[in-house]
């Protein structure tokens, strides 16, 4: 429910508990209606606490408190202050045994925080605050206790129980219900409790960990999905020996499971050594689940499985330091998923993310730094900046130490704070302890809202032979935040020439840099405006900036045409080649978007289709890669790059571009698609996955053309496929064409196959609301009445609610405002149900300022519809407040 004033939450008024739990017994007694909670906890007063006369506050929300008890004696109505979001007790001693028993109803829990039901299955999610819905608690991530938890349960219903640690007792209880006793001997923050109770199998291995200890590996899923966990599995093992391998962590528990759950708002939860996963993240089958699935599942497992020392032996002071468990943890798993598969294309997609979605963050009225300095409701700050974002800041330190002081820095920082909840700050500081660096300006990454601008120029002086860079950095104003100082960037750099790189030797300019002798170089930019100035130069270079993508910065150079195309065809560092391309592609089509503005004819720049020709005819380039190379610019991300977005002239001129690159390269598409077919029997390696990424690109591109004999095979490989990429590629070229006939078969024949398997039908929804043409918005209305669809669960939102809205711009921003109009309507049906998936669909309302006035007007409009709701929860009054701010708005 909303309050009168949402308050916001600082972290400048950070104070430690009042009191600490030492230990936390459990005891659920679940039934069909209800369950019961009893709690036993063992509290004293903090130390380091500077109020020592305190009164017990514990956090609790939508509970039923039965009884409540300190050391033994059940206290009267009159002895505590209840209130909807806390239990008070005034008089407590220094140390005490408090008792409660709460009833909650997790039958009718639609928010999927705390205990609920997802279909027969009893699961938890405490992540940020949901544990405060089981039990009366202190509800904070610097509260560690050390758990023993008893799940009781009908047998036949419930035959699995499961929670954290080991497995101590298990026994009848009476005469159909049976129990299960856990202990988790690690201190953990109650965000990391989770309990699981339902009729699920499963699948079991082991791992024999670096000092020969073996632990029992096991996936739980309902039994129809056993033969879906086996990636999984050997993702979870490959994850458990790279820990091992590059950051000497090993497994500290004689049991790991894994949980497969339908109904989850998240992607999964590191819960301590029972991890519970969104069933997208773990279950995955060839004929099921696309190349990309398959990936996501190995990146999500080894993300949840490196938390267990990123995030639960080491933990989080408060939640404005999330990033430093999340962001360093995807920077873990996004290097783990680069050693498993292709180094340069897990970065170029990496940076796409970022780019297209994370820049828009920074952009809009959300922006905030990777570690907030307030907010309203936390789940609102999952976000791309805290994750994305927070693992590029990382990386840099990686970049700016080294591989082997870096380790370092990991090594000292998981010895000394072993146990203990810190901050964004303890990390920088072993960094500099073992690197003697002061990263003083280097934090400003964390406290500094918004996405560097970086704009650099270059002048060769061919009788000097120097060549000298001028770097400038900038930075947008963002809520709170007017003006920044400069950052600390690494930029990493070459200069190329005709036969290639050319040997870098720095001169000491302003900066007093030990001369270099190599080829690259990565630059400190710590200054407004440096230049910097190479000597020896023998030629005029072409400077390849940005390498790997060193900061998250926006980066431009003056690069002409035939640069890029240099660029794209020499550059040995393969995302500035990609990103060559890209640059290239935006120019074309800038010129593109102006004509179409003007009523003019769009001209098509050769020089793209003549790039994209050497590379289709170049069979030594990694196949992968070629595939990067020929995708367009997204629409999102060109709508990122305009102050102004005009959709119909982004989205008209992508696809003139499209289509006149399949007209002028028609052979060579034909002919790669049918080299790169094949009938080998399916795996997810990456051989494999570049030659269906590189046949469906060229697909993609084909089918614009809507040729009969195209269309045939596009048909034949749908029906045809034994895998589920396959299929999929060919099902989005139907939708996306103006074969009605065809279209319309393969969509009923793809429901009525794959109607038993919830995942599948959730592709098969998206690709209808992502569909480009006219009517979109009419079909997923018409969808939302299908039998299959459940508002109800945050995946089939995400499906066709999220995929239309933040992928189908064209649709979305139609001029009548029809787009805005369904989507506060759901927002406003979502926040009754479940406010963070409610809060978490206003993404592309809240960017209205990027737009025409008439647009940003209805766009507004549909916003106060939403603040005009009753009950509006946190989440969503939090993220439609300063959207309205923006506008000068008022929410009420």
């Amino acid at each position: 429910m909303r309050e009168a004033q949402p308050r916001s939450i600082y972290l400048k008024d950070y104070r430690v508990p009042d009191f600490l739990i030492d230990t936390t017994e459990l005891h659920f007694a679940l039934f069909e209606e209800k369950a019961i909670v009893r709690s036993k906890l063992a509290l004293r007063r903090n130390p380091e606490s500077d109020n020592q006369n305190a009164p017990l506050q514990l956090d609790g929300q939508d509970l039923l408190l039965r009884n409540v008890a300190l050391d033994g004696r059940q206290l009267a109505a009159n002895e505590y202050l209840l209130d909807p979001d806390s239990l008070t007790i005034a008089n407590v001693p220094a140390q005490f045994i408090f008792e409660c028993e709460t009833e909650i109803k997790p039958q009718e829990n639609t928010s999927l925080e705390g205990l609920y039901k997802s279909r027969t299955m009893f699961c938890t999610q405490c992540e940020a605050e949901g544990f405060r819905k089981i039990t009366y608690f202190l509800d904070r991530p610097d509260v560690m206790s050390v758990y023993t938890v008893t799940v009781e349960a009908e047998r036949a219903r419930y035959p699995v129980l499961l929670s954290n640690g080991n497995l101590v007792i298990q026994r009848e209880v009476g005469g159909e219900r049976h129990a299960a006793t856990w202990h988790d001997p690690f201190k953990k923050p109650c965000y990391l409790f989770a309990l699981v109770a339902g009729d699920l199998a499963h699948i079991e291995d082991h791992f024999t960990t670096s000092s020969g200890r073996e632990v029992a590996l096991r996936i739980y899923v309902e039994p129809k999905d056993l033969d879906k966990c086996a990636h999984a599995m050997a993702s979870l093992q490959h994850s458990m020996r790279w820990d091992e391998e590059v950051y000497g962590r090993e497994y500290d528990l004689d049991i790991f499971n894994i949980v497969a759950v339908d109904d989850f708002n998240m992607g999964a939860m590191e819960n301590k050594s029972l991890n519970i996963f969104n069933t997208s993240c773990v279950l995955a089958h060839p004929a099921t689940t696309t190349d990309l699935g398959f990936q996501r599942v190995e990146g999500v497992v080894a993300h949840e499985y490196f938390h267990n020392w990123s995030g639960n032996r080491v933990t989080c002071r408060d939640w404005f330091q999330l990033s430093l468990k999340e962001g360093f943890t995807v920077f873990r798993d996004s290097e783990f998923s680069a050693d498993m598969g292709s180094r340069t294309v897990k970065r170029v997609e990496d940076v796409s993310l970022l780019r297209t979605l994370q820049f828009a963050e920074d952009a809009g009225p959300m922006a905030h730094p990777v570690r907030p300095d307030a907010y309203m409701e936390i789940s609102n700050f999952y976000t791309l900046t805290v994750y994305e974002k927070g693992s590029e800041v990382v990386r840099m330190l990686h970049e700016l130490l080294g591989p082997e002081l870096f380790r370092r820095g990991t090594d000292l920082y998981f010895e000394r704070h072993d146990g203990q909840a810190v901050t964004c700050d303890d990390f920088v500081r072993a960094m500099e302890e073992v690197s003697g660096r002061d990263l003083t300006q280097f934090r400003r990454w964390y406290t500094q809202a918004g996405t560097p601008r970086v704009d650099v120029s270059g002048m060769y002086d061919a009788n000097a032979r120097t060549y000298t860079l001028t770097v400038r950095q900038s930075y947008p104003a963002t809520p709170g935040q007017p003006r920044k100082e400069p950052m600390h960037i690494p930029l990493a750099m070459a200069l190329l020439g005709d036969a290639g790189a050319l040997r870098l030797q720095l001169a000491n300019t302003e900066t007093d840099y030990e001369r270099a002798d190599n080829t690259e170089l990565v630059l400190d930019v710590t200054q407004a405006e440096q230049q910097f100035t190479f000597i020896d130069i023998p030629e005029p270079p072409v400077p390849s900036l940005l390498r790997g993508f060193s900061a998250p910065v926006k980066l431009y150079f003056p690069y002409s045409r035939d640069e890029l195309m240099f660029l794209m065809r020499s550059d040995s560092d393969g995302f500035c080649r990609w990103d060559a391309g890209q640059q290239l592609a935006v120019a074309i089509l800038s010129d593109m978007i102006t004509a179409y503005q003007r009523g003019d004819e769009m001209r098509i720049d050769q020089r793209l289709p003549d790039a994209f020709r050497q590379l289709l005819n170049d069979e030594s380039l990694d196949r992968a890669m070629v595939a990067l190379m020929l995708t367009l610019p997204s629409e999102n991300y060109l709508a990122e790059i305009y102050d102004i977005v005009d959709v119909a002239a982004i989205h008209t001129a992508r696809q003139a571009l499209r289509v006149q690159i399949a007209n002028t390269l028609r052979a060579e598409l034909w002919r790669t698609y049918r080299a790169n077919r094949s009938s080998e029997p399916y795996q997810a390696n990456a051989a494999q996955i570049a030659q269906r990424s590189l046949k469906n690109s060229c697909l993609a591109y084909l089918m614009l053309l809507e040729e009969a004999d195209i269309v045939a095979a596009c048909v034949e490989q749908f029906e045809a496929a034994h895998n589920m990429t396959d299929v999929m590629a060919a099902l989005m070229a139907l939708v996306n064409s103006r074969q009605e006939d065809a279209k319309a078969r393969a969509l009923e024949q793809f429901y009525q196959r794959w109607r038993d398997e919830p995942l599948v039908v959730n592709q098969w929804f998206q690709a209808q609301a992502t569909c480009v043409l006219p009517g979109a918005l009419e079909t997923v209305q018409r969808l939302m009445q299908h039998p299959a669809f459940d508002i109800k669960n945050p995946n089939k939102v995400r499906a066709l609610i999220g995929a239309f809205a933040a992928q189908n711009a064209v649709n979305f921003h139609r001029e009548d405002g029809a787009g805005y109009r369904f989507l506060a309507d759901q927002v406003i049906v979502l926040n009754r149900l479940n406010p963070q998936i409610a809060a978490r669909q206003l993404a592309p309302l809240s960017k209205w300022q990027k737009y025409p006035i008439a647009v940003q007007q209805r766009m507004i409009e549909a916003l106060r519809r939403i603040a005009a709701a009753p009950d509006l929860s946190r989440d969503v009054y939090e993220v439609v407040a300063k959207s309205l701010a923006q506008a000068g708005q008022p929410t009420q």
